[in-house]
Protein backbone atom coordinates (compact mmCIF):
# COMPACT_ATOMS: atom_id res chain seq x y z
CA UNK A 1 0.00 0.00 0.00
CA UNK A 2 2.97 2.27 0.66
CA UNK A 3 4.25 2.02 -2.69
CA UNK A 4 1.80 4.10 -5.18
CA UNK A 5 2.55 6.99 -2.17
CA UNK A 6 6.36 6.60 -2.40
CA UNK A 7 5.85 6.93 -6.11
CA UNK A 8 3.28 9.98 -5.95
CA UNK A 9 6.21 11.83 -3.62
CA UNK A 10 9.00 11.16 -6.03
CA UNK A 11 7.11 12.37 -8.29
CA UNK A 12 6.65 15.77 -7.12
CA UNK A 13 9.92 15.64 -5.89
CA UNK A 14 11.54 15.60 -9.16
CA UNK A 15 8.50 18.26 -10.92
CA UNK A 16 9.71 20.38 -8.04
CA UNK A 17 13.60 20.01 -8.52
CA UNK A 18 12.63 20.17 -12.47
CA UNK A 19 10.36 23.70 -12.23
CA UNK A 20 13.45 24.49 -9.79
CA UNK A 21 16.31 24.48 -12.30
CA UNK A 22 14.18 25.84 -15.15
CA UNK A 23 12.92 28.55 -13.57
CA UNK A 24 14.71 29.71 -10.48
CA UNK A 25 13.98 33.01 -10.49
CA UNK A 26 9.85 31.94 -10.24
CA UNK A 27 10.66 29.25 -8.02
CA UNK A 28 12.34 31.55 -5.52
CA UNK A 29 9.68 34.46 -5.59
CA UNK A 30 7.20 31.55 -4.62
CA UNK A 31 8.90 31.04 -1.34
CA UNK A 32 9.21 34.84 -1.09
CA UNK A 33 5.88 35.36 -0.33
CA UNK A 34 6.08 33.43 2.70
CA UNK A 35 9.28 34.91 3.86
CA UNK A 36 11.12 31.69 3.78
CA UNK A 37 13.81 30.26 1.73
CA UNK A 38 13.91 26.50 0.15
CA UNK A 39 16.37 25.71 2.88
CA UNK A 40 13.88 26.46 5.32
CA UNK A 41 15.14 29.74 6.58
CA UNK A 42 13.60 32.85 7.25
CA UNK A 43 14.63 35.91 5.43
CA UNK A 44 16.97 37.12 7.71
CA UNK A 45 18.63 34.33 9.15
CA UNK A 46 22.57 33.61 8.47
CA UNK A 47 23.88 30.11 8.28
CA UNK A 48 25.36 28.02 11.12
CA UNK A 49 28.98 29.36 11.46
CA UNK A 50 31.88 27.05 13.31
CA UNK A 51 35.82 28.19 13.60
CA UNK A 52 38.21 25.84 14.38
CA UNK A 53 41.72 27.21 15.45
CA UNK A 54 45.57 25.82 14.45
CA UNK A 55 43.73 23.55 11.38
CA UNK A 56 47.62 23.97 9.56
CA UNK A 57 50.23 23.05 11.88
CA UNK A 58 53.35 24.08 10.01
CA UNK A 59 51.91 27.69 10.06
CA UNK A 60 52.22 30.32 12.61
CA UNK A 61 48.86 31.52 12.63
CA UNK A 62 45.67 29.36 10.77
CA UNK A 63 42.09 28.63 11.25
CA UNK A 64 39.10 27.06 9.27
CA UNK A 65 36.29 28.68 9.31
CA UNK A 66 32.75 27.44 7.46
CA UNK A 67 29.31 29.34 6.73
CA UNK A 68 26.68 27.04 6.02
CA UNK A 69 28.48 24.90 3.66
CA UNK A 70 31.05 27.80 2.59
CA UNK A 71 34.84 26.68 3.89
CA UNK A 72 37.84 28.39 4.36
CA UNK A 73 41.44 27.62 5.43
CA UNK A 74 43.67 30.68 6.56
CA UNK A 75 47.07 30.02 7.13
CA UNK A 76 49.89 32.80 7.94
CA UNK A 77 53.43 32.19 7.56
CA UNK A 78 56.07 34.99 9.46
CA UNK A 79 59.05 36.26 7.40
CA UNK A 80 61.41 38.79 8.34
CA UNK A 81 61.75 41.71 5.28
CA UNK A 82 63.90 44.88 4.72
CA UNK A 83 60.89 47.74 5.50
CA UNK A 84 60.68 50.42 2.82
CA UNK A 85 62.04 53.52 2.98
CA UNK A 86 58.70 55.02 3.61
CA UNK A 87 57.96 53.08 6.47
CA UNK A 88 60.53 52.18 8.22
CA UNK A 89 58.96 51.01 11.36
CA UNK A 90 55.99 48.88 10.34
CA UNK A 91 56.05 45.30 8.55
CA UNK A 92 53.33 44.45 6.21
CA UNK A 93 50.64 42.07 5.17
CA UNK A 94 50.56 40.42 2.10
CA UNK A 95 47.23 38.30 0.80
CA UNK A 96 46.12 36.16 -1.62
CA UNK A 97 43.05 34.57 -1.82
CA UNK A 98 42.95 31.16 -4.09
CA UNK A 99 39.73 29.55 -5.61
CA UNK A 100 40.81 26.03 -6.72
CA UNK A 101 38.44 23.80 -9.01
CA UNK A 102 37.25 21.54 -5.97
CA UNK A 103 35.50 24.22 -4.90
CA UNK A 104 33.08 25.06 -7.48
CA UNK A 105 31.65 23.08 -10.53
CA UNK A 106 32.01 26.97 -12.14
CA UNK A 107 36.02 26.75 -11.51
CA UNK A 108 37.74 25.00 -13.96
CA UNK A 109 41.03 23.44 -13.96
CA UNK A 110 43.58 25.35 -15.82
CA UNK A 111 41.66 28.76 -15.17
CA UNK A 112 42.29 31.35 -12.65
CA UNK A 113 38.72 31.87 -11.07
CA UNK A 114 37.10 35.42 -11.70
CA UNK A 115 36.27 36.22 -7.83
CA UNK A 116 39.68 35.47 -6.75
CA UNK A 117 41.15 38.87 -7.11
CA UNK A 118 38.13 40.46 -6.09
CA UNK A 119 37.82 38.45 -3.04
CA UNK A 120 41.62 39.32 -2.45
CA UNK A 121 41.11 42.73 -2.98
CA UNK A 122 38.51 43.69 -0.70
CA UNK A 123 40.49 41.40 2.19
CA UNK A 124 43.19 43.39 2.08
CA UNK A 125 41.40 47.13 2.15
CA UNK A 126 39.03 45.62 4.68
CA UNK A 127 41.75 44.32 6.54
CA UNK A 128 43.85 47.15 6.30
CA UNK A 129 41.36 50.01 6.42
CA UNK A 130 39.55 48.70 9.43
CA UNK A 131 42.63 49.23 11.57
CA UNK A 132 42.74 45.72 13.29
CA UNK A 133 46.16 45.21 13.02
CA UNK A 134 48.86 48.04 14.00
CA UNK A 135 51.74 47.47 11.23
CA UNK A 136 53.93 49.35 14.03
CA UNK A 137 53.88 45.84 16.20
CA UNK A 138 55.27 44.15 13.15
CA UNK A 139 58.51 46.33 13.03
CA UNK A 140 61.64 44.44 14.63
CA UNK A 141 64.28 46.89 14.15
CA UNK A 142 63.63 50.35 12.58
CA UNK A 143 64.68 51.22 9.16
CA UNK A 144 66.11 47.51 9.09
CA UNK A 145 63.85 44.33 9.89
CA UNK A 146 60.45 43.93 9.90
CA UNK A 147 57.56 40.86 9.39
CA UNK A 148 55.97 40.65 6.22
CA UNK A 149 52.82 38.62 7.26
CA UNK A 150 51.83 35.93 4.26
CA UNK A 151 48.07 35.70 4.28
CA UNK A 152 46.91 32.95 2.28
CA UNK A 153 42.95 31.73 2.18
CA UNK A 154 41.78 28.72 0.22
CA UNK A 155 38.46 28.24 -0.50
CA UNK A 156 37.25 24.50 -0.20
CA UNK A 157 33.70 24.85 -0.67
CA UNK A 158 32.16 28.08 -2.67
CA UNK A 159 28.13 28.17 -1.46
CA UNK A 160 27.83 31.84 -1.61
CA UNK A 161 29.11 34.73 0.91
CA UNK A 162 32.73 33.96 -0.26
CA UNK A 163 33.88 37.35 1.32
CA UNK A 164 32.39 36.78 4.64
CA UNK A 165 33.64 33.51 5.12
CA UNK A 166 37.10 34.14 4.07
CA UNK A 167 37.30 38.11 6.64
CA UNK A 168 36.36 35.33 9.35
CA UNK A 169 39.01 32.80 8.81
CA UNK A 170 41.67 35.70 8.19
CA UNK A 171 40.48 36.97 11.19
CA UNK A 172 40.07 33.87 13.66
CA UNK A 173 44.00 33.02 11.52
CA UNK A 174 45.36 36.30 13.24
CA UNK A 175 43.76 35.56 16.61
CA UNK A 176 45.82 32.39 16.62
CA UNK A 177 48.61 33.72 15.51
CA UNK A 178 52.29 33.43 17.30
CA UNK A 179 55.21 35.64 16.34
CA UNK A 180 58.09 33.53 16.56
CA UNK A 181 61.22 33.84 18.51
CA UNK A 182 64.35 36.18 16.01
CA UNK A 183 67.96 36.71 16.83
CA UNK A 184 70.99 38.56 15.32
CA UNK A 185 73.28 36.29 13.63
CA UNK A 186 77.02 36.55 12.84
CA UNK A 187 76.35 38.50 9.93
CA UNK A 188 74.64 40.85 12.34
CA UNK A 189 70.82 39.62 9.65
CA UNK A 190 67.88 38.81 11.92
CA UNK A 191 66.79 35.16 11.88
CA UNK A 192 64.72 32.29 12.94
CA UNK A 193 66.40 31.42 16.62
CA UNK A 194 64.56 27.94 16.09
CA UNK A 195 65.89 27.30 12.34
CA UNK A 196 68.98 29.02 12.99
CA UNK A 197 70.56 27.28 16.21
CA UNK A 198 70.74 30.55 17.42
CA UNK A 199 68.79 29.79 21.15
CA UNK A 200 72.24 30.90 22.64
CA UNK A 201 71.94 34.09 21.28
CA UNK A 202 70.28 37.89 22.87
CA UNK A 203 66.93 37.22 21.34
CA UNK A 204 65.61 40.38 19.18
CA UNK A 205 61.79 39.71 20.72
CA UNK A 206 62.10 37.70 23.94
CA UNK A 207 59.17 35.17 23.73
CA UNK A 208 56.79 34.20 20.84
CA UNK A 209 53.68 36.68 21.17
CA UNK A 210 50.15 37.40 20.09
CA UNK A 211 49.35 40.21 17.68
CA UNK A 212 47.09 42.79 19.43
CA UNK A 213 43.63 42.77 17.20
CA UNK A 214 41.59 46.20 17.29
CA UNK A 215 38.47 47.64 15.52
CA UNK A 216 37.85 43.76 14.09
CA UNK A 217 35.86 44.00 11.12
CA UNK A 218 33.17 41.55 10.64
CA UNK A 219 30.95 41.32 7.45
CA UNK A 220 27.47 40.34 6.64
CA UNK A 221 26.53 39.96 2.52
CA UNK A 222 22.96 40.01 1.60
CA UNK A 223 21.05 39.47 -1.57
CA UNK A 224 18.33 41.95 -2.87
CA UNK A 225 15.71 41.51 -5.02
CA UNK A 226 12.78 43.66 -5.56
CA UNK A 227 11.72 44.45 -1.39
CA UNK A 228 13.35 41.80 -0.33
CA UNK A 229 16.68 41.49 1.43
CA UNK A 230 17.97 37.84 2.12
CA UNK A 231 20.66 37.85 4.41
CA UNK A 232 23.81 35.12 3.86
CA UNK A 233 23.05 34.00 0.79
CA UNK A 234 23.70 30.55 -1.02
CA UNK A 235 25.74 30.66 -4.13
CA UNK A 236 22.36 29.68 -5.65
CA UNK A 237 20.70 32.98 -4.41
CA UNK A 238 23.55 35.03 -5.42
CA UNK A 239 23.53 33.66 -9.07
CA UNK A 240 19.59 34.40 -9.62
CA UNK A 241 19.07 37.80 -7.61
CA UNK A 242 19.34 40.90 -8.52
CA UNK A 243 21.77 42.64 -6.41
CA UNK A 244 24.53 41.63 -4.30
CA UNK A 245 25.48 43.92 -1.07
CA UNK A 246 28.14 43.14 1.73
CA UNK A 247 28.41 45.72 4.76
CA UNK A 248 31.46 45.33 6.99
CA UNK A 249 31.39 46.46 10.46
CA UNK A 250 34.10 46.55 12.90
CA UNK A 251 33.67 45.66 17.14
CA UNK A 252 32.83 48.63 17.93
CA UNK A 253 29.64 48.97 15.51
CA UNK A 254 31.10 51.79 13.35
CA UNK A 255 30.97 51.37 9.60
CA UNK A 256 34.16 49.89 7.68
CA UNK A 257 32.52 49.92 3.64
CA UNK A 258 29.64 49.36 2.06
CA UNK A 259 30.25 46.96 -1.61
CA UNK A 260 28.24 46.38 -4.28
CA UNK A 261 29.97 44.80 -7.38
CA UNK A 262 28.75 46.71 -10.45
CA UNK A 263 28.44 50.42 -8.97
CA UNK A 264 25.70 52.15 -5.97
CA UNK A 265 23.44 50.51 -4.28
CA UNK A 266 20.04 53.49 -4.98
CA UNK A 267 17.56 51.28 -6.36
CA UNK A 268 17.49 49.90 -3.20
CA UNK A 269 17.94 52.89 -0.69
CA UNK A 270 15.01 52.31 0.46
CA UNK A 271 15.05 48.77 1.27
CA UNK A 272 18.16 48.60 3.20
CA UNK A 273 17.04 52.08 5.53
CA UNK A 274 13.59 50.09 6.38
CA UNK A 275 16.03 46.65 6.83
Amino acid sequence: MGLPNASGDLSTEVEVDAFRRLFPLRFYEKHLLESIRPDARPLGRARETTIALGAVASANGSALAKIGSTTMLAAIKMEVMTPSLETPDEGCIAIDFHMPPICSPIVRPGRPAEAAPVVAKQLSDTILSSGMINLKELSLVSGKAAWMAYLDIYCLDADGALFDTALLSAVAAFSHLEIPVVSLNDDGKIVLSEEQGLSDREPVNKEKRKINLSSVPFSLTCVLHKNYILADPTAEEESIMDTIVTVVLDSSSQLVSLQKPGGTVLAYTSAIQVS
